[in-house]
């Protein structure tokens, strides 16, 4: 199964342009997330308890646990997010938040290093930028090294169109190229 992550807001975003473009190159069934329209829970201390409890009672049972199962289920990930604020959007983080739970998609064996329990072998990154982006590490390289440390997904690969909003861009022939990078990708 393939699990597309949309952190887009915009009906006309050309980052979900550009993952369905990376989506058209795979084969398999596709679920989609849409994060805009999940109201995710406030991770404060009440929902740690319940959770922990859960944890301890190794039952997962509860709908908290939806996504966790559902992402535990995915062959390849293609993540849509805008590159806002030298990041992502903050639902991504939110979203990461809730799957990232120990016993279901990672566990500590020896109490040191986490050990996936996901299938997931590799993860496509899709992001736009309007401007330049001068570093990857807050947004692209945050998802690659959870997707290495928690998930076991040691492949991961990114397409970004940027400056797609500077005066004078051309964001039609920016676009065009990145789907053309897509394209040569597969």
């Amino acid at each position: 199964m393939i699990l597309f992550i949309d952190a887009c807001v915009r009906k006309e975003s050309r980052t979900r342009r550009l993952a369905g473009r990376v989506l058209s190159h795979l084969s398999g069934p596709v679920e989609t997330v849409l994060l805009e329209e999940l109201g995710f829970p406030n991770a404060d201390e009440a929902f740690l308890l319940k959770r922990d409890a859960c944890f301890a009672a190794n039952d997962y049972s509860d709908p908290m646990f939806d996504l966790a199962k559902q992402f535990l289920r995915a062959d390849t990930i293609v993540v849509a997010a805008p590159h806002w604020d030298l990041s992502f959007p903050a639902a991504l983080k939110q979203y990461f938040e809730q799957i990232n739970v120990v016993g279901l998609t990672f566990w500590y064996p020896n109490d040191d290093v986490p050990v996936t329990l996901c299938r997931a072998k590799k993860l496509y990154y899709v992001a736009t930028a309007g401007g330049p982006v001068r570093s990857h590490a807050y947004g692209f390289g945050y998802v690659q090294a959870l997707g290495r440390e928690f998930y076991g997904v040691e492949d991961a690969t990114l397409f970004c169109a940027e400056g797609i909003d500077l005066p004078g861009a051309d964001a039609e022939a920016i676009l065009k190229r990145t789907e053309a990078e897509i394209d040569r990708a597969f």
